[in-house]
């Protein structure tokens, strides 16, 4: 059974940070800074809380070294609070309960290799040939096709899809509802209309990628799909054939990438972003959110593309100027010549 409660001396020794107070004091869990109560641990990173310090009622906080002498209750110290809360907040996650072995009411195909610490759950469908590494979980309602192998750790949670010929490494998560191994959208057109183009490579994905729900990652047309070690892709994802993903590169929801484009490692792109085929985007490129991506990136750093938000009368005024800009440019290339030409009319 998972513990449910831990001393603040404990929790120091698990963040590998300094303990200010009381050792044996019992933690049962987190909350925010502002509504902590007395077996609660909180943390500040963001400076918009730090209001809240002098008056919280936490049982203890994680703070930078800067803010100990403003804090009332028990401290962990550290340079990054954030992290450390993610950390700590393992430590109290809802662990779901799995049974080793497969359910009855599974389907297995012929010649599937599953460990025996493997757990698949109630009415998952095995295709043949399937691979499954040890303490592997696949969910309820599952569908997985022939020929995939899922590494050793690999957590699938319910009616996820995954299509033949897939390759899943280690201790990686699949959300419910993400479709992995469908068509690429490859068609050519004739004069009677479009043909399908089959879409005849696979998709990789390396350990430690998490794949958010509904998210979608479509199978090579040839070449395979490529997702990389220590991806984090959010929920509603659309990832196009032939996509590479570098290592490492985070992708917030509702981001949609057309096909053979790559993406370099350490990249960070924000939600609603979207990236055009055929691109090369570099290591260490942050894409804001709603983010509209037409030309390869070949240098780091923060691209931005779009307006912020304005009153709709505001956002009419300067739709008008934006189609009026051509005219301006033509008015002020023609000013610009007979200024050269020593025209002073």
């Amino acid at each position: 059974m998972q513990k449910k409660s831990y001393t603040l001396i404990e929790i120091a020794e698990f963040l590998s940070a300094p303990l200010h107070g009381e050792k044996k004091c019992l933690i049962e869990g987190l909350a925010t800074i502002q509504n902590a109560g007395p077996k609660k641990i909180s943390f500040i990173d963001n400076p918009r809380y730090r209001k809240y310090l002098a008056a919280t009622k936490a049982a203890a906080v994680i703070i930078s070294p800067a803010l100990l002498e403003e804090c009332t209750t028990n401290a962990i110290v550290t340079e990054n609070p954030y992290l450390a809360y993610a950390k700590l907040a393992q430590l109290f996650s809802y662990k779901q309960n799995t049974k080793r072995g497969i359910h009855p009411s599974a389907i297995i195909g012929k010649h599937c290799d599953i460990a025996a610490s493997a757990s698949i759950a109630p009415h998952a469908v095995i295709g043949d040939y399937v691979t499954v590494g040890e303490n592997a979980v696949i969910g309820a309602g599952c569908v997985v096709g022939e020929h995939v192998s899922i590494g050793k750790n690999t957590f699938i949670y319910s009616n996820v899809s995954i299509y033949h010929h897939v390759k899943i490494g280690e201790r990686v998560i699949i959300h419910s509802q993400a479709v992995i191994g469908s068509d690429g959208f490859g068609i050519a057109k004739d004069q009677e209309g479009w043909n399908k183009i089959p879409q005849l490579g696979g998709v990789i994905i390396e350990d430690d990628v998490e794949i958010g729900a509904g998210t979608t990652i479509d199978r090579g047309a040839i070449e395979d799909t490529w997702i990389k070690q220590g991806v984090k892709l959010d929920n509603q994802i659309q990832i196009g054939h032939n996509v590479i993903i570098g290592k490492h590169t985070v992708i917030a929801g509702c981001t949609g990438i057309a096909g053979s484009t790559t993406i370099g490692e350490y990249c960070m792109i924000g939600g609603g972003t979207g990236i055009g085929g055929h691109l090369n985007i570099v290591d260490h490129v942050s894409l804001t959110g709603m983010a509209m991506v037409t030309r390869s990136l070949d240098k780091p750093g923060v691209y931005s593309s779009g307006t912020g938000l304005q009153t709709n009368e505001a956002w009419r005024k300067s739709a008008v100027r934006f189609r009026q800009l051509d005219t301006f440019a033509e008015r002020l290339n023609k000013l610009e010549k007979r200024l050269n030409q020593g025209d002073n009319s």
